[in-house]
C-alpha cells in the first residue's frame, strides 16, 4: 500500500450545525473515502494520523483561483494546502486554456500572461483534455470553468464586433462540448475585452447552456465598487432570461446597495478579505478603446498618432488611481530602470522623473502588457462592508490568487498576499476574531456552498461516502502571514492535509503524493433543453 496512504484520523474534534464541537472521534477510510465517524477508541495495526484534538474540516474549495498552470508549482501547492485548500476552480473572468483551438490557448496564456501564466503540459484542444493533465500530476484537486472570452477569440478572433449568428452556434457548440467534458460553470468577464463586445443574443446563447446542466454563470462583472448595483442587475436579467444560476467573482463594494439587489435572489459570490486587489496594469488602466485582447496591437497603439493624443488624455485623467497603485511583477523592464516589484508607482515615476502616466506607459510597454499590480481599493470599499458580504448566506471563499511569476522568476515578483493567506486569514478573522461564524459556519463558507454551486461531488462534508479530502486546523494558531511586503510568507495552523485519504501535507510540509485529479461535474443535462434554445440561433 502507498506510505501516504491513511485507514484512521484519530482523535479529531468535528463541528456540529448548532455551533458545539463533539468530542474527539475516529474518522474511518477506505479506497480514498471516509467509511464510518465513530468515538475515539483505541486502534491498532493501522496507518494513523493522529489529531491530537485538532478539529477536522472538508478540504477546502478555493472558488475562484488563477491557478490552472501554476498548480504545478510546489511553491503554489505548498501555499494551498498550508491554507487547508484541496480544490480549485479555474478559468475565471471568461479567460482560460479550454475549449479552444492551439491558437485560442496560446492567446488566452499570453493576454493572462501576468495572471495565469501558461500551462506546462497543454497546448490547446478539449476541456477532457485539459482535465485530464492534472490527473495523478498535483496533490490539489482542479475543476475548470467554459471561459467564454476564450470561446469568442477562438470563434471570432479579436476584432471588436457583434458574432454572427453562425459565429454564436460554434461558440455554444464548444460550450456544451465543455460541460460535456465535466465543466462545472461557465465563466464571462464583462469588464474585458473580447467578452465586453458580445451582446445579448451571444450572452444568453452560451450562459443558456450552463442552464441547461444546472450549473452557474461565473462573472466578473462589468463594474463593481459604485457600480456593482447595474452590473449585478445585468447578471439578473441573464439569469431570468436562460435560467442560470449566477454566481459573482469576487464581489466587493458598499454593503447596502449590494445587499438590496440581492435580496431573494439565487445568486452566491465569492470574496477575498482584503482591501486591495490585483490585476494587469493594462486592465486597471488602460482605455477598452484600444485592442486589448491582442497585446501586440495595443502596444503599437500606444504610441500611434492615431490614438496617442486620445490615451495621454485617458491616463492624465486617472489622477485618483496612480497614488494607489504598486507595481507586483514588471516583466522585460530593462535593469538600469532598477528592481520596481513592490513599489508604488508614483514613487517608480518620481525617480525616473516623469509623471506617473509617462511611467505606466513605460511599463506597460516593456512588459507588453504583462505587468501585474496590486491597487487599494477606492473609498466605496471599506472593512465593514467586507465583513457584512462574508457574513450572507451567498458567500463563498475565493482568493482570486494571482502566483505569476512561479518558480525562479519570483525573485522578481511582489504578488498580492491573499494567494497565500486568504483562507487562513478568513478563520482567524470570522471564527476567532469576530465570532461571526462558527467552525461549521466556516467549513460551509469554505468548503461546502462551492461543493454544491460546482457539483463537485462527494466533497464539503466529513461523513460516510465522502471524499476523505480532509484537513487538521488548530483553532487557537491558525492565522495568515502574508503580508504585502511579505506576500509568500506561509499561513500556519495547518500542519496535515489528505487529498483522497493520503497525506499531502504533513508537520507543515509537502509530502510526493500525487492523489489530485481533474474534477468533473455531478450533472447531466436537462431534457428540457429545447425551451432555453430560443436564445440560441
Amino acid at each position: 500500500m502507498n506510505r501516504w496512504s491513511v485507514d484512521v484520523v484519530r482523535g479529531a474534534v468535528l463541528p456540529r450545525p448548532d455551533g458545539s464541537l463533539t468530542a474527539p472521534q475516529d474518522v474511518l477510510l477506505d479506497g480514498g473515502r471516509v467509511r464510518a465517524v465513530e468515538r475515539a477508541g483505541r486502534r491498532h495495526g493501522e496507518r494513523v494520523l493522529d489529531a491530537e484534538g485538532r478539529l477536522v474540516l472538508p478540504g477546502f474549495v478555493d472558488a475562484h483561483v488563477h491557478g490552472g498552470g501554476a498548480v504545478f508549482d510546489p511553491g503554489v501547492q505548498h501555499a494551498l494546502l498550508r491554507q487547508g485548500v484541496t480544490a480549485i476552480v479555474t478559468g475565471a473572468d471568461g479567460v482560460g486554456f479550454a475549449p479552444s483551438d492551439d491558437a485560442g490557448a496560446a492567446w488566452a496564456a499570453d493576454y493572462f500572461a501576468g495572471i495565469d501564466g501558461d500551462h506546462p503540459g497543454f497546448g490547446g484542444g478539449s476541456l477532457a483534455g485539459l482535465l485530464a493533465t492534472y490527473d495523478g500530476a498535483t496533490p490539489v484537486n482542479v475543476a475548470a470553468l467554459v471561459p467564454h472570452g476564450t470561446l469568442r477569440r477562438t470563434v471570432v478572433g479579436t476584432d471588436p464586433r457583434a458574432a454572427t449568428p453562425g459565429e454564436i452556434s460554434r461558440m455554444v457548440a464548444m460550450a456544451r462540448q465543455g460541460f460535456a467534458d465535466g465543466a462545472v460553470g461557465l465563466s464571462t468577464g464583462l469588464e474585458y475585452v473580447p467578452a465586453a463586445w458580445a451582446r445579448d443574443d451571444e450572452l444568453r446563447a452560451v450562459v443558456a447552456v450552463a442552464a441547461e446542466h444546472g450549473l452557474p454563470h461565473v462573472s466578473h462583472m462589468r463594474g463593481y465598487e459604485d457600480r456593482a448595483g447595474p452590473a449585478l442587475a445585468e447578471l439578473l436579467d441573464l439569469a431570468a432570461a436562460t435560467g442560470a444560476a449566477t454566481h459573482v467573482s469576487h464581489l466587493h463594494g458598499p454593503a447596502e446597495p449590494i445587499l438590496a439587489v440581492l435580496d431573494g435572489v439565487d445568486v452566491t459570490f465569492d470574496s477575498y478579505p482584503y482591501l486591495r486587489g490585483c490585476s494587469l496594469l493594462a486592465m486597471v488602466a488602460l482605455p477598452t478603446w484600444l485592442p486589448l485582447a491582442d497585446p501586440d496591437a495595443t502596444v503599437a497603439a500606444l504610441d500611434a498618432p492615431a490614438s496617442a493624443r486620445r490615451l495621454r488624455d485617458h491616463l492624465e485623467g486617472l489622477h485618483d488611481l496612480w497614488p494607489r497603485v504598486t507595481l507586483a511583477w514588471v516583466p522585460g523592464l530593462d535593469p538600469h530602470e532598477g528592481d520596481v516589484a513592490g513599489r508604488a508607482l508614483t514613487d517608480v515615476a518620481a525617480d525616473w522623473g516623469v509623471p506617473p502616466s509617462v511611467a505606466a506607459l513605460r511599463v506597460l510597454r516593456a512588459s507588453r502588457l504583462r505587468a501585474s499590480c496590486v491597487f487599494a481599493q477606492p473609498p466605496t470599499g471599506t472593512a465593514a462592508a467586507l465583513r457584512t458580504l462574508a457574513n450572507h448566506p451567498g458567500h463563498l471563499a475565493g482568493s482570486d490568487a494571482i502566483y505569476q511569476p512561479v518558480g525562479a522568476a519570483t525573485a522578481h515578483g511582489r504578488p498580492h498576499p491573499r494567494g497565500w493567506g486568504a483562507f487562513a486569514r478568513l478563520l482567524a478573522e470570522q471564527v476567532r476574531a469576530t465570532g461571526d461564524w462558527t467552525w461549521h459556519d466556516a467549513a460551509e463558507h469554505l468548503s461546502a456552498r462551492a461543493a454544491r454551486r460546482f457539483a463537485l461531488a462527494g466533497r464539503g462534508s466529513v461523513s460516510a461516502g465522502a471524499v476523505a479530502d480532509l484537513v487538521l486546523v488548530d483553532p487557537e494558531a491558525v492565522a495568515d502571514r502574508a503580508t504585502y511586503d511579505d506576500p509568500r510568507a506561509l499561513a500556519v495552523g495547518i500542519d496535515d492535509v489528505l487529498v483522497a485519504g493520503r497525506r499531502v501535507l504533513t508537520d507543515g510540509e509537502l509530502t510526493r503524493a500525487r492523489p489530485g485529479r481533474g474534477l468533473r461535474a455531478a450533472t447531466k443535462p436537462r431534457t428540457d433543453r429545447a425551451d432555453h434554445d430560443r436564445s440560441t440561433p
